[in-house]
């Protein structure tokens, strides 16, 4: 069916997200692991790469968050969701993706792409010496995480919705006991 294949894809996506958040966050352990050992050790500090420690947690965390919301990792009030039907939650995730996270995603989105597009025409670098330069590209990840959320939002709706019409079962679904 069309609407599974589709949630499929943006599942997909998702994916590749959470693991290029998981590579990220890898490469992050190694740099702060280098910048302790040649600040302590050498005694030899560099701005550089403390500001790609935060470029990389920003990334991580920017690219984590869609992959969080298809896994269902995301915040939600879980003393009221956790006790409903399947086809209830699938409501909530419905109603909380169209008319919560779609269209704040789809404003952070449109005004993060000027605020990555200033940064870019400006040829903003750092502020301090040795500091990274094309400041551009961490202020860009604010707009492509937040398409890429608005995007798994389309999944999750897309999940609910074959949750409602059956296509699909609810990720959490016990078969009845006999």
């Amino acid at each position: 069916m069309l609407l599974i294949r589709l949630e499929q894809m943006i599942n997909s996506f998702s994916e590749l997200l959470g693991k290029t958040s998981a590579v990220l966050f890898v490469v992050m352990l190694f740099n702060v692991f280098v910048d302790v050992v040649m600040r302590y050790l050498f005694n030899d500090v560099s701005i550089g790469m403390q500001e790609l420690e935060w470029h990389l947690y920003a990334s991580v965390f920017l690219l984590g968050v869609p992959y969080a919301l298809k896994t269902g990792g995301h915040v939600r009030v879980d003393l009221i969701y956790e006790r409903q039907t399947a086809n209830t939650k699938a409501l909530i995730d419905m109603f909380g993706s169209v008319f919560l996270l779609m269209p704040f995603c789809a404003l952070v989105a449109w005004y993060g792409f000027d605020f990555a597009k200033e940064s870019f025409l400006l040829g903003e670098t750092s502020g301090d010496p040795g500091g990274l330069p094309y400041r551009w590209l961490i202020k860009a990840m604010i707009p492509l995480s937040f398409l890429a959320m608005l995007i798994s939002g389309i999944g999750m709706f897309l999940k609910s919705l074959n949750i409602l019409l059956g296509n699909r079962q609810a990720d959490n679904y016990q078969p009845p006991q006999h």
